[in-house]
């Protein structure tokens, strides 16, 4: 991308430059959510219409992202920004655990939804925030995973079908 628009569009970089000086000024931490906002408090967090018993975690704003695009979901969120990795050196206070800890554990939240990356970092992220918040009078669950809507059992991976087995559910 740097080469095509110092090649191409110098115009364009220049713009890009400027947007990224300006985001880097004005972009912050949402003081509850830990997404990114210009404001204190993001506009979902304000928000009266969600519901403030329920917290979803996820490992980046994007993923929050995909979860609002749902319209699955109308509760609250907190954004990790990143996922435990010991083998990167990114341990429980990299991510902002305690504040999630805090949070979860203020009150409000009757359930924390675990929503994040089925890998073996989002895996042991979800592991650790569930031990974290064992013993506390909060709800802990984990998205389902399975075979996908539409999705025909002779295309999926054995893996996904064996964890489908497993979560099963009834009828």
């Amino acid at each position: 991308m740097a080469y095509h628009l110092l090649q191409r569009d110098r115009p364009g970089a220049e713009q890009l430059a400027r947007a990224l000086t300006e985001a880097l000024t004005r972009v912050r931490h949402c003081a509850m959510c830990n997404n990114y906002t210009e404001d204190e408090i993001c506009a979902l967090c304000r928000s009266p219409r969600r519901d403030r018993s329920l917290l979803c975690v996820v490992e980046t704003p994007a993923d929050l992202g995909m979860v609002e695009q749902t319209a699955a979901y109308s509760g609250m969120y907190f954004v990790l920004m990143g996922r435990l990795s010991p083998l990167d050196g990114v341990g429980p206070r990299d991510i902002g655990l305690e504040k999630l800890l805090a949070r979860a554990t203020a009150g409000e939240v009757a359930e924390v939804v675990l929503a994040t990356n089925f890998t073996n970092e989002g895996e042991a992220t979800a592991h650790y925030v569930a031990e974290m918040l064992r013993g506390r009078s909060v709800r802990v669950s984990r998205i389902a995973r399975g075979v996908p809507l539409g999705g025909e059992l002779e295309y999926v991976d054995a893996g996904t079908l064996s964890q489908a087995l497993l979560d099963r559910r009834g009828m």
